[in-house]
């Protein structure tokens, strides 16, 4: 069966976090958007990893269950700490079979930080050893660097990550089988290291709300089994991981390099002209994702790696009813053709990825129909994000500013995703 799955978010205990990020509503979302399975989150927090004990039914595979959803218990570390004469801060998402093996971690981080602090929990731990404990907890537990180009709390960020991965986790590069791209990439920007040949890439949500959920996922041909999934992510079952369901990546918050505070947008070429300085206050500018990948690979752009997991650039269906209706995201009129569509077609999944056009134009307004159509074959303009700000997209218009980079025209999807 395939399966979809987004194993990255956070609950109501995560700061600027939803209210709404608990188990009944995660679940809920789930069934309408036809995500199968969602990460717990944050299951280091103490009062969050309770209800989940007191919530969620375990299955005889790795997973729990709660309204028809399978939930796997997950949680986002950020590991602060000293290496090579500078100071690193590194996300990770670890993963984990039972709440028994979360209980066992949480034992272990507690020396290293307040859990109850937040539910991203900051620990004075270096990455190499965080792997080291967990792995020595359970070797069915995966660690997983997350969203890996972000500039300031990632692998790879340029104001304190790494170059290499090996760097980062030294011995326990073994254990690293696979790594998170992020909003602001998309797999052919990853393709162009050599040195993730040896990791899946996934795609996850990193969702604070649940509107959010499955905005990045991946898709499976699998039953809902905790250990069949790290199995197909340790062994690169291509035959098994069909694909990741991506953001256009230049609508990440930090695709682009800029300065937000002078509303300074810049490609790679133009900040490096300027020393990789603002061109209205001269401060540095934030190097963004395209910038650092452009620095560390050793490929041109458009190599495809063999065995490479193909994927689908989407826009999330609730963007596309807004823009189509004028409207804008949330608001009521917008909100009640979401639920009425994803109710009567299936899922939101279902639309994005399913629904032949003519059969979604019976439902809804031909607008909202072609701007799937146009999602679909990626005949879409964006101002890239830059800065910490969510590029801006236009199915129908343009997104053109004055004196500023012009917007980036997608006219076709990439050849990967011709598969679908």
């Amino acid at each position: 069966m395939r399966i979809i799955a987004d194993l990255h978010l956070h609950s109501k205990y995560s700061r600027a976090t939803s209210r709404e990020m608990d188990v009944e509503s995660m679940a809920r979302w789930c069934k309408v958007k036809g995500i199968t399975i969602v990460g717990t989150g944050d299951f280091t927090h103490p009062i969050w990893l309770r209800e989940l004990k007191a919530k969620l039914k375990p299955t005889d595979r790795g997973l729990y269950t709660f309204g028809g959803v399978h939930f796997m218990l997950t949680v986002e570390v950020s590991n602060i700490y000293p290496q090579g004469g500078r100071l690193r801060k590194i996300h990770n998402v670890i993963l984990a079979p039972s709440l028994e093996t979360a209980e066992r971690i949480n034992a272990v981080l507690g020396r290293f930080g307040s859990l109850m602090a937040d539910g991203r929990p900051t620990l004075t731990l270096p990455s190499d050893k965080l792997v080291e404990y967990v792995m020595e907890i359970s070797p069915d537990c995966m660690v997983v660097p997350a969203h890996v180009w972000t500039p300031w709390f990632s692998l790879f960020g340029s104001n304190s990550g790494f170059d290499l991965l090996e760097e980062c986790f030294g011995a326990q590069s073994k254990h690293i089988a696979a790594v998170e791209t992020g909003l602001s990439s998309d797999p052919p920007m990853n393709w162009r290291l050599g040195q993730l040949d040896r990791a899946m890439l996934l795609s996850n949500s990193d969702a604070h709300s649940p509107a959010k959920l499955g905005r990045e996922a991946n898709v499976f041909e699998a039953e809902p089994d905790y250990y069949e999934l790290m199995r197909i992510l340790r062994e690169k079952d291509t035959s098994k991981f069909l694909y990741t369901i991506e953001f256009f990546p230049e609508e990440g918050k930090y695709h682009y390099d800029g300065h937000r505070n002078c509303n300074a947008r810049m490609r790679p070429a133009d900040a490096k002209a300027h020393g990789n300085r603002c061109p209205v206050c001269g401060r540095p500018v934030t190097v963004g994702v395209m910038h650092r990948v452009e620095d560390l690979a050793d490929r041109e752009e458009g190599f495809v790696p063999p065995g490479a997991v193909p994927y689908r650039n989407l826009i999330p269906f609730e963007e596309i009813i807004a823009e189509a209706m004028g409207h804008q995201v949330g608001t009521g009129a917008v909100r009640e053709e979401y639920f009425k569509l994803c109710a009567s077609l299936g899922s939101e999944f279902a639309v994005l990825l399913d629904v032949p056009v003519e059969e979604l134009a019976k439902h809804t307004t031909a607008r909202i129909a072609d701007g799937v159509r146009r999602v679909r074959e990626g005949r879409i303009e964006i101002k890239p994000g830059y800065d910490g700000t969510y590029g801006e997209i236009r199915i129908f218009g343009e997104t053109a500013e004055p004196g500023g980079p012009e917007p980036v025209k997608k006219d076709a999807q990439p050849a990967q995703t011709s598969l679908f």
